[in-house]
């Protein structure tokens, strides 16, 4: 099992238990595991996820409900490793992390209800009693990454479009200045030219009339 190297900081903020059954209940007991996990807050190198797990039995003896916060650090692409799905049990990493935790918890509360505790892990073997029958987890994660990438990428596009119009404008703002400094050039050769040729018909017209005084 490959799990990335992420400090996951546990934080239980709630825990419930409820004896069902009669005390010294025996038998073989499986657990139902249910569970919610929601990206609550993400920064560099750090992401919170709220979560919620569930714990119900088969026969109905105990059941427990587990409320808290994880907080990952570490690097950003071992995070998003870490939010990814176990392939050998089919949830989250983080979750292993969250449910060693809740295990801890549960179990004191267990030996005051005097009831069975959930199984430590969610791979148990087949000698112990009790087991792992159903783990359900729900995340939330992947949509929140998936809407806030959007976010980013839609930001990033608008962001880009506007630099492009900015500086569209400033071209066709620099050729319309350049195109009247051009023809302001014109009209001003234009009118020297005129000025020219008008010296030149009133000097050739005094010629002729000193010509014709002679």
């Amino acid at each position: 099992m490959n799990i990335p190297k992420v400090s996951v900081t546990v934080d239980i903020t709630n825990i419930a238990g409820i004896r069902l059954g009669a005390k010294g209940d025996t038998g073989a007991i499986n657990f139902d595991v249910k569970a919610k996990l929601e990206e609550k807050e993400r920064k560099s190198q750090t992401v919170i996820v709220n979560f919620s797990l569930f714990l119900t039995t088969k026969p109905s003896v105990v059941k427990f409900e587990v409320k808290g916060a994880a907080t990952l650090t570490g690097k950003d692409v071992e995070i998003d490793k870490m939010l990814e799905v176990d392939p050998e049990i089919k949830v989250p990493y983080v979750f292993q992390k969250v449910y060693q935790n809740a295990f801890a918890a549960t179990y004191l509360l267990s030996t005051i209800l005097k009831a069975p505790p959930p199984p430590h892990n969610l791979l148990p073997s087949k000698r112990e009693e009790t087991a792992a029958e159903d783990v359900d987890v729900e995340s939330r994660i992947r949509e929140t990454i998936t809407k806030e990438d959007v976010g980013q990428k839609t930001e990033e596009v608008s962001n880009k479009e506007g630099v492009e119009s900015r500086v569209e404008n400033a071209i066709t703002e620099g050729l319309v200045e350049e195109r009247a400094e051009e023809s302001l050039i014109t009209e001003s050769a234009n009118s020297r030219t005129g000025d020219v040729t008008t010296e030149k018909r009133v000097e050739e017209r005094n010629k002729a009339v000193s010509n014709t005084e002679s």
